[in-house]
C-alpha cells in the first residue's frame, strides 16, 4: 500500500500526508517535503497541517454538545432557534435559524473572509468583523445555500455566548482533551517544537510558489478554519463523532440531517450514497493546500488526504484521492 500511494502522488505531482483506513485499520503514509527549504518531511512528528473547512464539522458538533447539555434547562435551544437570540444586531437574524447557520443556508453572503487582513484578531474581534461584514451586504433569502465562512465564525461566537467560555477553551476541553489528541491545536496554540507546513504548486518542477498560512489569516477564521492537526488525529476525530466520545450515533444523525439542509451538506460534511459515504474538502485563499477526506460513515474504510503540494484544481486533487480510494475498497466511493 505504501509504495502504491507514493507512486500515485508522484504520478500526479502531489505531496502530502495521508491516513489510509482499510477494514477498520488506519495507516499513515506520507510523501515529499512539508517544508522543502528546511528538508522537513511530510509525516514528520513535528508537522501539523491546516484542516481548513474540515474544521467545520468539529465546530458544529460542539454546538450539538451544548444543545444536549442545555436541553433540560431554561437555556434550551435547537436547530430551529432564531439566531437573533445571540445576535440581535445582525441583519435578518430574526429570520435565520441556528440550523441554517450550520448548513450555509442562512442567506449570509459576506465577502473576503479568507483574504489576509494583516490584523491579529481576538475571537471577539473576529466575530465582530463577521457581523459587520455580514451587515454590509444585503443577505439572500434564508434557505438559499451559499457556502460562507461567516456562518461558522458566528457559530464560534454562539459557542462562547452559550458556554461562557472561549471557543478555544471549548475546543480544547470538548475535542482535544476528550479524545486525547497529541497533535491538534488552534493556530495560536501550536507549540514551538511543532511547525505548520509550507504549501507549493507543481509548475514544471516540484516545490514552486511557496505560501503558508499566516497568524493573522488564521485568527480571522475562528471556528471555520483555524484548526491544525495530523491525518491520524483527524481520523480519531471522525471516529469520535459517532462513537460517543464527541457525539453518539443519534447526535451524528441529527447533525447531518438538519431540516435546513438544501443539498447533501449538513453539519460541516457531505453525505452520499444513501448516507454510507461522508466527505469534506478544504483549502485557504492564497495558499495551495488541498485538504480532503472521504470515508464510509462506519469509519471502516476511507482516506484522509492532507496535500501541501497540489497540481490542478479541487477536482484534480479529488481524483488523486479517488484513485487511492478505489485501491482501498473498489466500487465503494465517489469521485467528488
Amino acid at each position: 500500500m505504501r509504495s502504491y500511494i507514493r507512486n500515485v502522488f508522484a504520478q500526479n505531482n502531489s505531496r502530502g500526508s495521508t491516513v489510509i483506513i482499510k477494514n477498520g485499520k488506519p495507516q499513515q503514509i506520507s510523501y515529499g517535503w512539508a517544508w522543502y527549504g528546511k528538508r522537513i518531511g511530510n509525516g514528520n512528528d513535528s508537522v501539523v497541517y491546516p484542516t481548513a473547512s474540515l474544521q467545520k464539522v468539529v465546530t458544529a458538533a460542539m454546538v450539538v454538545q451544548l444543545m444536549n447539555e442545555k436541553w433540560h434547562t431554561s437555556e434550551r435551544f435547537s436547530q430551529n432557534t432564531k439566531i437573533s437570540r445571540w445576535y440581535p444586531e445582525l441583519k435578518n437574524a430574526n429570520n435565520i435559524t441556528l440550523g441554517q447557520l450550520i448548513n450555509h443556508t442562512s442567506g449570509i453572503n459576506a465577502v473576503n473572509t479568507e483574504a489576509d487582513r494583516r490584523i491579529n484578531y481576538s475571537e471577539d474581534d473576529a466575530v465582530k468583523w463577521a457581523i459587520d461584514n455580514a451587515n454590509a451586504i444585503d443577505p439572500s433569502t434564508p434557505g438559499t445555500y451559499f457556502y460562507n465562512n461567516t456562518n461558522y465564525i458566528l457559530l464560534a461566537g454562539i459557542i462562547k455566548k452559550i458556554s461562557g467560555q472561549s471557543y478555544e477553551t471549548n475546543f480544547n476541553n470538548r475535542i482535544v482533551n476528550k479524545l486525547g489528541l497529541a497533535n491538534t491545536y488552534l493556530y495560536q496554540n501550536i507549540p514551538s517544537w511543532k511547525t505548520d507546513p509550507i504549501s507549493y504548486t507543481w509548475n514544471i518542477k516540484n516545490y514552486q510558489d511557496p505560501e503558508y498560512i499566516t497568524k493573522t489569516q488564521a485568527s480571522q477564521l475562528v471556528g471555520a478554519a483555524n484548526m491544525f492537526t495530523t491525518p491520524m488525529d483527524y481520523y480519531k476525530i471522525q471516529v469520535g463523532l459517532s462513537n460517543g466520545t464527541i457525539l453518539n450515533k443519534s447526535d451524528f444523525h441529527y447533525l447531518t440531517h438538519l431540516k435546513s439542509r438544501a443539498n447533501n451538506y449538513s453539519g460541516g460534511i457531505y453525505l452520499d450514497n444513501n448516507d454510507t459515504i461522508k466527505s469534506a474538502y478544504g483549502n485557504l485563499g492564497g495558499t495551495h493546500f488541498g485538504i480532503w477526506f472521504q470515508m464510509t460513515t462506519d469509519n471502516r474504510n476511507g482516506l484522509i488526504m492532507f496535500l501541501n503540494q497540489t497540481a490542478g484544481d479541487e477536482n484534480a486533487q479529488k481524483q488523486v484521492g479517488y484513485q487511492i480510494l478505489n485501491h482501498i475498497k473498489p466500487y465503494t466511493f465517489i469521485a467528488g
